[in-house]
Formats: C-alpha cells, sequence, structure tokens
C-alpha cells in the first residue's frame, strides 16, 4: 500500500536522496585513495577535497538515520552509532558525549539524532551534547558558554502551538516533535543559563 501520510512520504524522500548521493561520495574517495597511491597525497588541492568528502559522507550517514523512514525492528550497533557521531563532530564546535554502550533499536537512535540537531541550534559559540539512555527514555543535555534558546521552537517540542513559520535549518524540531506524538513519546525541556536538557520519554 502506498503511504498517504505526509510523515512518511517525507522520510522516504530523505532515505530515497542519502542513498542515492552516498554513493559518488564513496566514489571519489576511492578516487581520492588511488591518486594517493600513485603519490599525489602531498598535493593541498586533494586534502581540501578529501576533508569535504568526508564531511559529505557523514553528515549523509547522518541525516540519513535522522529524517530517513525507520522501522520498528530495525536496530544499530554501538560502533556504527559512535562511528557516525565522531565522523560528524570531528571538525566542528560542537562535540557529542554518547554515553550508551550498546545497540539500539533504530527509531530511538533517530530521536537521538533529531534531538541533537536541535541542541546544536541552541549553541552557536560551540559546546557539548550528552546523551544518556535509561529505561524510561532519553535525557539529552547541551551545555556551551553562550544559550540561544528559540523559545517558540522548544516549546513546540513539548506540546505548544510552535513558530508560524519553520525554516529549513530548524526543520528537525518539527520533526522530533511529530515523531514523538506518532510514537507516543512526551518531551520534556529543562532550560537554564549556560545548559538545557531535553528528555524524551
Amino acid at each position: 500500500m502506498m503511504p498517504k501520510d505526509s510523515a512518511t512520504l517525507a522520510a522516504l524522500v530523505g532515505s530515497r536522496l542519502c542513498h542515492d548521493l552516498i554513493s559518488p561520495v564513496g566514489a571519489i574517495q576511492n578516487g581520492l585513495e588511488l591518486l594517493e597511491l600513485s603519490g599525489m597525497s602531498d598535493v593541498p588541492e586533494l586534502e581540501l577535497i578529501r576533508d569535504s568528502c568526508t564531511n559529505a559522507a557523514a553528515r549523509i550517514r547522518f541525516f540519513r538515520v535522522a529524517f530517513g523512514s525507520a522501522g520498528d525492528s530495525q536496530t544499530m550497533g554501538h560502533r556504527e552509532i559512535q562511528s557516525i557521531m565522531a565522523d560528524l563532530t570531528r571538525h566542528g564546535r560542537v562535540k557529542a558525549d554518547w554515553r550508551p554502550d550498546r545497540d539500539l533499536p533504530r527509531t530511538e537512535v533517530q530521536m537521538a539524532f533529531l534531538a541533537f540537531l536541535c541542541s546544536e541550534a541552541a549553541l552557536p559559540q560551540g559546546g557539548t551534547v550528552s546523551f544518556a539512555k535509561g529505561q524510561t527514555g532519553w535525557s539529552i543535555a547541551a551545555s556551551g558558554p553562550r544559550l540561544n534558546v528559540n523559545a517558540a521552537l522548544w516549546d513546540h517540542l513539548t506540546g505548544g502551538p510552535g513558530p508560524e513559520e519553520i525554516t529549513a535549518d530548524k526543520v528537525q524540531f518539527a520533526v522530533l516533535a511529530l515523531l514523538a506524538q506518532d510514537r507516543g513519546r512526551k518531551i520534556r525541556v529543562h532550560k537554564g543559563t549556560e545548559s538545557l536538557r531535553m528528555e524524551i520519554l
């Protein structure tokens, strides 16, 4: 049966885009490896291309989980999760402290990844996002030198109406709120002056 709801269609579009993009990026990375074997590894232009490809591949892997389709029976391995987060944040201002040390359902990882994007939006000068997974759900804490909290967006996560318009760079707030509602989960947000904590229960 063809999916009719917008959330499912959006997730399938996200999965398709990421699936199709990762292959050409991987091909470029393979080409760079061949050039390195030929003795061209010290060329500064290749280093720039290499860094860009690595960053693009990391973001595609991350977005495929965050915005793609996630079935209830799908599981993600601990090493894969750690690898995605490490690659994503390697050269960024926001670091991730991923504390769960076990494999997790893909649906759970998806919500945590979306929560990371929400937290990242509140850390314009960088900081750290820490993830803890208990029996009741997630506790995700963001800390940094200066928080920038858009009250309407964060209130939307807890059931508020949200802003009149959500721009593309803030779409994670709308997606996370929708997924939480669809999956019967509750989100609580605790705001401080230099820290922000989200609970997904």
